[in-house]
């Protein structure tokens, strides 16, 4: 234990020599954090700017701009027919809705037209605008079809409506989507870091091999087991700092709330840390030399992180390519984190968490087959 503990103290110490792996460490985590904010943004909804054409008179048309006006997150403003066209195009405004001559007899008819809705900046925003602005015109449109052309019994019925006693009271429910994708987006990035951190440090085998350190060292005490453990437990060691330390500033340094306990996200990763570092230990055991296992750890680690919608979405891939994400720790991963911020129990995705672990046995199962092979713990690559 004495000489597993000195191991593991020097492989530390050897690590952090170089400042490159600090940033690799922490660093490499925090970026998936910034990325999400960029991407997913944190600020408040902003306010859509709508300008109003009118070239009809009346209480229809006036109440239907007012009916605008008294959205959310909508500021109207009344311009003339020249000067609209020049604040579309600037885009000082997001749209225009002009009113053209007879549109308030149209809807009296029932037949509701005389309208046109302008935008450089596409259906994103007009369709915004029709699903509030139509719904009220039909209504409209359908009280002047029941009073059948009769003046009178329209403006009863539509004093009626703009005056109903019925009241509708809404409450305002907190948008999560921005949280998912941000935790998401911050996660896959986590386990990038995980994985080329477990290869870094997997790495320094080869290297204290190729400059003899690693024989000096089998002279002493400590057996070639001994050793590779002590390299295991550092890489165990520093991506458990990788997950709590991210974990830690995601919630409370830049308030992005996940929506699941941060005990189940830290259980599901460290079980990941087990696949990452097993993956590792592969690329060094079939390798010769550290520039052949830093080639296969860029051959395997960066299209599986890929593949596995760590990046973006697996929903956007091909079939092909989302049947490939299956094989993957990373995807298993995503899938039972998306999985619990949806609402189900963590005891619920044991299978998920037993195909996790089975990745980990099948990795180290590979390693422990390699080392049979040689014989020989000494000789692990």
């Amino acid at each position: 234990m004495k000489d597993m503990l000195w191991l593991i103290k020097n492989t530390l110490n050897v690590t952090f020599k170089n400042k490159k792996n600090i940033f690799l460490f922490l660093c490499l985590p925090l970026l998936g954090i910034f990325v999400a904010l960029m991407t997913q943004g944190i600020g408040d909804q902003k306010d859509l700017h709508v300008g109003i054409v009118n070239h009809d008179s009346g209480r229809i048309t006036a109440d239907t701009a007012a009916f605008l006006k008294g959205l959310d997150h909508v500021k109207v403003t009344t311009v003339g027919g020249s000067e609209a066209k020049e604040r579309v195009a600037s885009g000082k405004l997001d749209c225009v809705i002009t009113f053209e001559k007879g549109f308030a007899k149209s809807v009296k008819d029932g037949k509701p037209g005389h309208i046109k809705i302008s935008s450089v900046k596409g259906a994103e925003v007009t369709e915004f605008v029709k699903s509030y602005l139509y719904h009220y015109i039909d209504n409209i449109a359908a009280v002047g079809k029941a009073s059948q052309g009769d003046l009178q019994t329209f403006d009863k019925i539509y004093s009626s409506y703009q005056h109903s006693s019925l009241k509708l009271k809404t409450d305002t429910l907190e948008d999560q989507s921005k949280q998912v994708n941000m935790t998401y987006s911050t996660i896959g990035f986590l386990l990038m870091a995980m994985l080329f951190s477990a290869g870094n440090l997997s790495e320094i085998l080869v290297k204290e091999k190729e400059n003899r350190t690693y024989f000096r060292l089998l002279t002493t005490p400590i057996t070639a087991k001994q050793y590779v453990f002590s390299n295991i437990a550092v890489s165990m060691l520093v991506m458990m700092f990788q997950i709590f330390f991210t974990l830690f500033m995601m919630k409370n340094v830049f308030h992005i709330d996940p929506g699941i306990p941060l005990w189940e996200m830290a259980a599901i990763l460290l079980i990941f840390a087990l696949s990452a570092v097993g993956l590792a230990l592969i690329t060094v055991v079939f390798s010769n030399s550290s520039k052949a296992s830093g080639a296969m750890q860029n051959l395997i680690f960066m299209p599986t992180i890929m593949l596995s919608g760590c990046f973006w979405p697996v929903e956007i891939m091909p079939p092909f390519a989302q049947r490939i994400a299956d094989f993957l720790p990373q995807r298993w991963v995503l899938e039972t984190l998306t999985k619990l911020q949806e609402g189900r129990q963590f005891q619920s995705l044991y299978l998920n968490i037993m195909i996790l672990f089975a990745f980990a046995a099948a990795f180290f199962l590979i390693v422990i087959f390699k080392f049979s092979r040689n014989n020989d713990t000494r000789n692990f690559v």
